[in-house]
């Protein structure tokens, strides 16, 4: 069965200018070669320290950044270097929420305009169609449609955020890249927000890439997690594995920052990582992450693991597992 979405050893570099009138010094490698499917109905996580370029790569996939290397490839057509015009078909079928949801909303429309404007650009239904359409949308996000006619600065965040799913789901997309959706909003306002992102999921048949650093939002709402460090993932499998057994020494970190709130079968030691994360500009040899790894060792400085199946349907790019030997992970107290 054809993936709804295909990315093949995706990358995206940005230049390094010398002042103002200067020469390229580098490149800033913030997606360095990924590949990932994510399939109907699917939710994929993406997570890892900032800086480490999954918001990049979830505006790569969109096309909101021009690839550099790699393959998209979405409902099996190539869209990696297909211009804004033979491209737009492709993005009524894959849209965005933004991270910020005071920022991503623009103070001088009030919130129906907004809701209705990629109706507009994508000259969808008569006048009187649209403003049905909207008022539709904001009941089935958990607004009134009176609130339509509101401005943005009128709104709680959590509301707003409620605006940006309406305005996303407005052309009845496949796919919803997910920018941290909901980094900016209180705890309880999260809840709220994951718990409808799931509902419409399960109403439209929706796929996400759901980018984000909070590792216990993303065990809520992902089906499959891929870790992501410093351009590259790390570790790609299904929720459950990679939160009982994760096989990455950076996923043991990160889980390990976790608060658990009740007695699990597993108890974590924490994992304090050394140093800090390299440039992108100069990256490390072999693995980037042993310069900051417990076990790294003579290849791993040398040589770049590849991404490859460990277990079934569990990948992870480490020399440790070369043999399929066991990681010596964090042992419990």
């Amino acid at each position: 069965m054809t993936p709804l979405v295909e990315v093949r050893d995706l990358q995206k570099h940005f230049p390094v200018q010398r002042g103002l009138f200067g020469g390229t010094t580098g490149q800033v490698h913030a997606v360095d070669g990924i590949s990932f499917q994510i399939a109907a109905g699917e939710t994929l996580g993406l997570v890892g320290e900032s800086g480490c370029g999954k918001s990049t790569a979830g505006r790569t996939l969109l096309r909101l950044l021009q690839p550099s290397r790699g393959e998209i490839r979405f409902r099996g057509d190539d869209i990696t270097n297909l211009d804004s015009t033979a491209m737009l078909p492709y993005r009524r079928s894959m849209q965005m929420i933004q991270q910020d949801p005071y920022a991503s909303l623009n103070p001088r429309m009030t919130a129906g305009e907004i809701v209705e404007e990629p109706l507009v650009i994508h000259r969808m239904g008569e006048r009187a169609e649209r403003r049905d359409r909207v008022a539709q949308l904001f009941e089935r996000v958990g607004l009134r449609p009176e609130q339509r006619h509101a401005y943005p600065h009128e709104f709680s965040g959590g509301q707003r955020q409620r605006i940006g799913i309406a305005r996303a789901l407005a052309l009845s997309p496949a796919l919803i890249v997910c920018d941290e959706p909901v980094s900016a909003l209180d705890v309880s306002i999260q809840a709220q927000i994951i718990n409808l992102l799931t509902d419409l999921q399960e109403e439209y048949g929706l796929s996400y890439l759901f980018v984000a650093h909070d590792l216990a939002v993303v065990e809520h709402i992902s089906h499959r997690v891929a870790v992501m460090y410093l351009g590259r993932i790390v570790e790609l499998t299904d929720r459950t594995s990679l939160f009982e057994t994760p096989l990455h020494p950076y996923t043991e970190a990160l889980l390990s920052a976790v608060p658990i709130a009740k007695v699990t079968a597993r108890r974590r030691q924490r994992v304090i990582l050394s140093g800090d994360v390299p440039s992108p500009i100069n990256r490390p040899s072999g693995c980037h992450f042993h310069t900051r790894c417990p076990y790294a060792h003579g290849r791993c400085r040398t040589e770049e693991p590849a991404l490859r199946m460990v277990r079934d349907g569990h990948l992870v790019a480490c020399h440790l597992h070369d043999g399929c030997a066991s990681l010596p992970l964090a042992q419990p107290h």
